[in-house]
């Protein structure tokens, strides 16, 4: 009973029970449809509810089956509130418009079938980009004064990855296929890769060391990582091969020229980020690269010197409209690539999904960053 009064929870209720609200007044005719859209809402509330926090499992299959449910339903009301926004304002807008009149009348008698098959169609259209799996995204980095033997490096990035519900061994398989023909001169792992325990996912995740035998690796954790094991998971991902950084750096050298890569701590994670205590003591060096989940790192790594800031974390919102949500909350370094003083930022979007298993507007990735001096084309 306590977990139903903590403040986030009750957060979410109240959000829901607004939601409900708002979508029966506008779009429900009769009894039935205020029940048949009870369902979903009251499926979503039950992750938070029961799921968060470690109080049940997803062992069973019936678990599994709410799960899935729960994050579908997240998704498509996101679409159905939107388009019955969308509804409401082109009726307001077109009332007293005698011009618009056939527009107003349209949105009055077929709107409700229209939002129902438009949200069903963007959810559709949502889950089938998802399972569509990564693409490579390649982009340059122009890094002033770099020195020449940088010229052309090149950085693969994976991010977000959240093996465990959804994304198993063989979403995992595809992308070290599409990473090893980069051939990457250094391998970033920004963070989120797990949402479970090494005993569940340790075989999942096992195609990755492919890529820690291929070129130099780094890994630092996310707060789905920390969330699920922050000690365990580091050991093993130092047992695939990968140079776990937490708050901590390491050097490699690229014929003459040393470059030192950090990594910190998830804000979630104890003592938290620290770009200046990560790169202390280091040597100095003709590029210094800092691996962060969060990008809200960036001023205080711009601040101690860092070139270039690599991070995850926002998924770019995955979908509309959590996409101008997070552009509000983390915006400038919301998705892509963004300046904050003399440093880059790039925040990919993310390699696979959470939550829902949608991406309308945003799609998951493999990044290749090649740093420049000058602008010059990808080979």
């Amino acid at each position: 009973m306590r977990r139903l009064l903590e403040p986030f929870l009750l957060t979410v209720t109240a959000m829901l029970v607004a939601g409900y609200a708002y979508v029966t007044w506008r779009l429900a005719t009769d009894p039935r449809q205020h029940v048949a859209l009870a369902i979903p809402f009251v499926l979503v509330w039950v992750v938070p509810a029961i799921y968060w926090g470690g109080r049940r499992r997803d062992q069973s299959m019936l678990d599994k089956l709410v799960l899935q449910a729960s994050y579908l339903s997240m998704g498509w009301l996101s679409f159905l509130v939107v388009l019955a926004l969308v509804r409401d304002v082109v009726l307001v807008t077109t009332l007293w418009s005698p011009a618009l009149a056939r527009v107003h009348a349209i949105a009055r008698d077929a709107g409700i079938p229209i939002v129902f098959a438009g949200s069903l169609v963007a959810l559709l259209v949502g889950t089938m980009r998802a399972r569509r799996g990564p693409r490579v995204h390649a982009i340059e980095v122009s890094i002033p004064d770099l020195h020449p033997d940088l010229e052309g490096f090149r950085i693969a990035q994976i991010t977000d990855l959240h093996v465990g519900r959804d994304i198993r061994r063989p979403y995992v398989e595809r992308v070290v296929a599409l990473t090893k023909p980069l051939k990457a001169d250094l391998i970033a792992l920004t963070g989120d890769m797990v949402d479970g325990s090494v005993e569940r996912l340790a075989d999942e995740v096992a195609p990755l060391a492919e890529l820690a035998r291929a070129s130099p690796a780094f890994f630092v954790l996310g707060n789905h990582d920390g969330y699920s094991g922050a000690q365990v998971w580091s050991a093993h991902f130092r047992k695939l091969g990968f140079n776990v950084l937490l708050n901590t750096h390491a050097m490699m050298e690229r014929k003459g020229a040393r470059i030192v890569v950090a990594g910190v701590l998830d804000p979630t994670l104890r003592p938290g980020p620290r770009p200046d205590v990560a790169i202390a003591n280091a040597p100095a060096a003709a590029l210094r690269v800092l691996l962060a989940h969060n990008p809200k790192s960036a001023p205080d790594a711009e601040r101690v010197g860092y070139d270039l800031q690599l991070s995850g974390h926002t998924h770019g919102g995955q979908f509309f409209p959590w996409t101008l949500v997070v552009r509000r909350i983390h915006g400038p370094h919301h998705h892509g690539l963004s300046r904050r003083g003399k440093m880059w930022v790039y925040v990919s979007p993310g390699t696979g999904t959470w939550g829902p298993p949608v991406r309308l507007g945003t799609r998951p990735e493999v990044t290749l960053l090649r740093l420049v001096t000058a602008r010059s084309p990808f080979p």
